[in-house]
This record gives C-alpha cells, sequence and structure tokens, in this order.
C-alpha cells in the first residue's frame, strides 16, 4: 500500500513542477522554436497599436539633395556633410558620395569649372588624377581629385590644401561629368 504524502509535500511537488515547466519553455523561447514545431501565425498590429521606437521606420537610401543647391545640370558639395551630388539636366541626382575635404574650404556660391587636369601631384605629395577645379581661397586652388592608388589623404600636418579628395570610382564619375563651364554649388 503505498504511503500517504502530507498536504504540503504535495503542494511542493507541483510548485517544483510548474517551475521546472516555466524554465523548460523560456529555455525553448530562447532558442527558437522545437525544428519539427508547427509555424506560429502571424498577427497584425491593430489600428490601436502604438508604434515603438524600434518600429520607426528609417530612411534608406542617400541624403537627400541640399534644398538651394541651384536648378539644372550642376555638382553639390555640402562642405559640412562632406558629400557631393551629380545633379542631372532634370535637377535630379544621378549619384551622391562622400569625399575627404582639404583644409581650406570654399565659401558658399555658385560657381563653375575653369580647370581640369588628368594628373598630377597633389599639394599633399600624393599622386593625383581627374582634378577638376572650380575657385581659389586665399591663394590655395580648390578642386576634386581622387589619389591615383585610390587611399584617403593623409592628415596635412599644417599644410593649406584645397583638394576635395574622391573614392577613385567617384573621381572619374566626376570627371565624366564635369566639364568646362559645369556649374558647381557650394553650400553649406
Amino acid at each position: 500500500m503505498a504511503a500517504l504524502l502530507p498536504s504540503w509535500a504535495w503542494v511542493s511537488g507541483l510548485t517544483v513542477a510548474a517551475t521546472a515547466a516555466v524554465v523548460a519553455l523560456g529555455v525553448q523561447a530562447d532558442h527558437g522554436p522545437h525544428p519539427t514545431a508547427a509555424p506560429a501565425a502571424h498577427t497584425r498590429p491593430t489600428a490601436s497599436a502604438s508604434p515603438t521606437p524600434s518600429a520607426t521606420p528609417t530612411p534608406s537610401g542617400p541624403p537627400a539633395l541640399p534644398e538651394a543647391s541651384g536648378v539644372g545640370r550642376r555638382i553639390v558639395y555640402a562642405v559640412g556633410a562632406h558629400r557631393v551630388w551629380l545633379v542631372d539636366a532634370t535637377g535630379q541626382p544621378s549619384r551622391t558620395f562622400t569625399v575627404w575635404a582639404g583644409t581650406v574650404d570654399p565659401k558658399p556660391g555658385r560657381y563653375s569649372i575653369t580647370a581640369r587636369t588628368a594628373a598630377t601631384v597633389g599639394s599633399d605629395g600624393v599622386k593625383v588624377e581627374h582634378i577638376v577645379y572650380f575657385t581659389a581661397v586665399s591663394g590655395v586652388n580648390i578642386g576634386f581629385s581622387n589619389a591615383l592608388d585610390g587611399s584617403s589623404p593623409p592628415p596635412a600636418n599644417g599644410a593649406q590644401t584645397g583638394g576635395i579628395r574622391l573614392h577613385k570610382e567617384d573621381g572619374a564619375a566626376l570627371w565624366s561629368f564635369g566639364d568646362y563651364g559645369t556649374k558647381v554649388s557650394v553650400v553649406e
């Protein structure tokens, strides 16, 4: 004949069993559903559901072309953002990319490409190509270029440099886009 357990032992046994079940379910939740488990039903949020910060959509794609950057076909350079846009005749950006600025920034305004040089040595001693000049500030020529080896510029060590360096592919694209007289719009 089986011995009867006191009531406190029976309740204690149920508590241990329930705790073990909760722990097992917690471990399963951490590791995902069992491979043979049926897929969970997908639920849709209701209209009254409030979005959580992680559900807030993040902007995708490149930054928008700055307002008041001119009209028509042009190169737009945002000094503070270190970004260039190549804008087609319809006013739509066809390409945008980041750049490394020199130590001397052009002032915001409207310019035109005044000179082009296929290759030379930059004021920092680096071999550059696709040089497109559009202004000068205090005797320092300002223009876009890319290093022949595709590298980013080293620190200027106190030198005044007006080269706005591009990645190699972006330098080739800007060279093809920007001929003599092409508008260059510089914005903050």
